[in-house]
This record gives structure tokens, C-alpha cells and sequence, in this order.
């Protein structure tokens, strides 16, 4: 079956606004044709294929700004958190980790030697 390339075009652009898509290969499941005819069709550097990237990146920012206003106004301690980690510096993000540990001890003797006291433990 001949099927029109910039019918295909038209269609992904389409699909990809109403449906919200944001993957290649959701366009491609919404379209009357294969993976391999749809990249015949649409190369990986063509102008169509980079359109088509460009509105799946619209959808992604727009949900992402949509979801970063939800997580705002809700109360939820982890939505908080979260999007306190999508914004905080690096400083900010080491002070609200729970791994990071700065050792304030300046007497901590950096010449320390394990073998000693297992020498000691041994006699």
C-alpha cells in the first residue's frame, strides 16, 4: 500500500498534539505505518523527524511545568521534597541529603595507621 509522506507528517504532528505524546514510538503506534517505513519515510537528521522531536519536547516541558506547580501547591512532605531537589542548589542538596556527612572534627589524626592497633590486639 503507497502511502503519502506528508499525509504520515501531517498525521504524526496531529496525534502528537492531541494525544500528548512524548516518544517516537507512541507517534509511530498512532500511525497506518511501520517502524522502518516511518523512518524511510522520516531519516534521523530530516527536518520533519526534528519537528516531530520538537513538539514531544513542548509536551514533555509543559507537563513537567504543569506537574512542578501541582507538586507546589500541594502540602504533601514528599511532593515538597522533591521538587525541592529539582530546584535547590548543590549546596542546598548536600544540606538535605541524607547521605552527605561533613566531619566538623578537626582533631581527626590523617596519619592513622589501622596496622597498629591490630599489632596491639594481636600480642
Amino acid at each position: 500500500m503507497a502511502y503519502d509522506r506528508n499525509e504520515i507528517f501531517e498525521k504524526a504532528k496531529e496525534v502528537t498534539l492531541e494525544n500528548n505524546l512524548f516518544f517516537i514510538e507512541d507517534i509511530i503506534a498512532y500511525l497506518p505505518v511501520s517502524k522502518p517505513t516511518f523512518y524511510d519515510f522520516f531519516p534521523i537528521d530530516s527536518n520533519e523527524l526534528n519537528d516531530l522531536k520538537e513538539l514531544l519536547e513542548r509536551n514533555r516541558v509543559s507537563l513537567k511545568v504543569s506537574m512542578r506547580k501541582k507538586w507546589q501547591d500541594n502540602p504533601a512532605p514528599a511532593l515538597q521534597m522533591a521538587l525541592m531537589k529539582l530546584i535547590a542548589s548543590p549546596e542546598e542538596l548536600k544540606k538535605l541529603s541524607m547521605q552527605f556527612v561533613e566531619s566538623e572534627n578537626t582533631n581527626v589524626n590523617k596519619n592513622f595507621d589501622i596496622s597498629k592497633i591490630y599489632d596491639s590486639e594481636t600480642q
